[in-house]
């Protein structure tokens, strides 16, 4: 499944709020969409993940237009006002409300085997906004997996919460190299860096059997999903 982003802005310039960008991500080759000011980011996820249309340009999916397939395919990961979650929501409790918004069980035993496929039980109890960026990108990214029809991620301004950029990139790189259609947006600073360490590693695709591994382990839940508990979700609700 391919992304392309053609041209894309919205507004004229000077002072669009989305000047024109252009970006191909692939299985195995994160779209890379360099942006600036506070407000660009999220439109531009939205526009990548089919939820607004562009005033000028192209959204492709696998070269042709649509909206609604790109919108069932692709999920909003940690775009400001859209799809994030509280700062002060533990891990275990996002990881619960995402099970339930998933319409998988969230009980106590399944959020528990979640964090711990990831390797994030000592986090577990954490405000997210305490973790460090490649631990909150790839606990929301590999949540947003479990959903239903989920193959492609728009993944939006993690440089916002710190870190190094080679560390929280690389979680998007190996989440690509599974076989996941990946869409970054952010900074042109980061973006700059992104791209240079993409264009120095060969990544190779395993398939998208394995969208929701991290590390060869399978974060699927038991088969039983029965009766999932009414939450209301931190991150993007779905229309």
């Amino acid at each position: 499944m391919t992304l392309e982003l053609a041209a894309v802005g919205i507004g004229t310039e000077p002072g669009a709020a989305l000047p024109a960008v252009s970006a191909v991500a692939a299985p195995g080759h994160p779209g890379i969409v360099a942006v600036e000011t506070e407000q660009a980011p999220v439109l531009a996820s939205l526009v990548a993940g089919g939820r607004m249309k562009p005033d000028t340009g192209r959204v492709l999916l696998d070269g042709h237009d649509d909206p609604a397939g790109i919108r069932r395919a692709f999920a909003l990961v940690d775009t400001p006002g859209v799809a994030e979650p509280f700062p002060v929501m533990s891990l275990k409790r996002i990881v619960h409300e995402e099970l339930a918004f998933a319409g998988r069980r969230p009980s106590r035993s399944d959020v528990a085997t979640v964090l711990d496929e990831l390797g994030m039980t000592s986090w577990a109890d954490t405000h997210v906004q305490r973790v460090p960026t490649d631990v909150r990108v790839r606990l929301l990214a590999e949540l947003a997996l479990l959903r239903p029809d989920v193959t492609g991620l728009v993944i939006t301004a993690p440089e916002r919460h710190g870190g190094v950029v080679a560390e929280w990139f690389a979680v998007v790189r190996d989440i690509a190299r599974r076989g996941v259609t990946v869409v970054l947006v952010t900074s042109k600073a980061a973006a700059e860096t992104a791209s240079a360490l993409l264009d120095t590693t060969t990544i190779t695709t395993e398939g998208p059997e394995d969208a929701t591994r991290t590390g060869g382990a399978d974060t699927g839940l038991p088969a039983d999903t029965a009766d999932a508990t009414d939450a209301t979700a931190p991150l993007e609700t779905r229309s």
